[in-house]
């Protein structure tokens, strides 16, 4: 099904505050297709705003269990071991619990030893992003989601060829899509 720009309501906009979001564009019970969401970013790929999905405090708390919330909007953690996906063999896609945004794949899970979910790639480069975190007071790189901002886990530069850099995710923050 081909999804015009005009039956989206989209033009490509000059000034960066004219960026529509994702949100924006959705219908009013918030659905979006994924032909407009493979639209949205082929307009809108070097725009940072279309990669936000804003939701108020009460809206994800009503979506989101109390641990789910606590970990993805608030960035706690889960305890090691405590996760439904850290010993999970099983081929499939692993999104952000809060969008559904597709994260890692079971192709780059790997058994760290550590108790959480670890992958050495996300499925995109633009499928996550980094922020500096000093929580524990020192440096570390917080992964989140990047269209919801959602708290994902860490990541080091301790993991496997072929990056050398190990994805250390709460399964809380997670959702499991089996694959055939």
């Amino acid at each position: 099904m081909a999804v015009s720009m005009d039956a989206m309501g989209l033009q490509k906009s000059r000034s960066r505050s004219d960026t529509p979001t994702l949100k924006s564009v959705c219908d009013e019970t918030g659905a979006v297709s994924a032909e407009e969401v493979i639209l949205f970013r082929a307009l809108y790929a070097n725009e940072e705003s279309w990669m936000k999905i804003t939701k108020t405090d009460e809206e994800w708390r009503e979506l989101l269990t109390p641990a789910q919330y606590r970990v993805a909007r608030k960035g706690g953690t889960e305890g090691a071991f405590s996760g439904d996906y850290y010993d999970l063999k099983d081929a499939g896609i692993y999104r952000c619990v809060c969008c559904g945004n597709a994260l890692f794949s079971s192709e780059t899970k790997f058994d760290s030893g550590t108790g959480w979910p670890s992958f050495w790639a996300p499925i995109r480069d633009d499928s996550v992003r980094y922020e500096d975190d000093y929580k524990l007071l020192v440096r570390r790189t917080e992964v989140r989601c990047m269209e919801c901002d959602a708290h994902l886990g860490h990541v080091f530069d301790d993991g496997p060829a072929p990056t050398g850099r190990r994805y250390c995710l709460n399964s809380v923050a997670l959702q499991f899509e089996a694959q055939d």
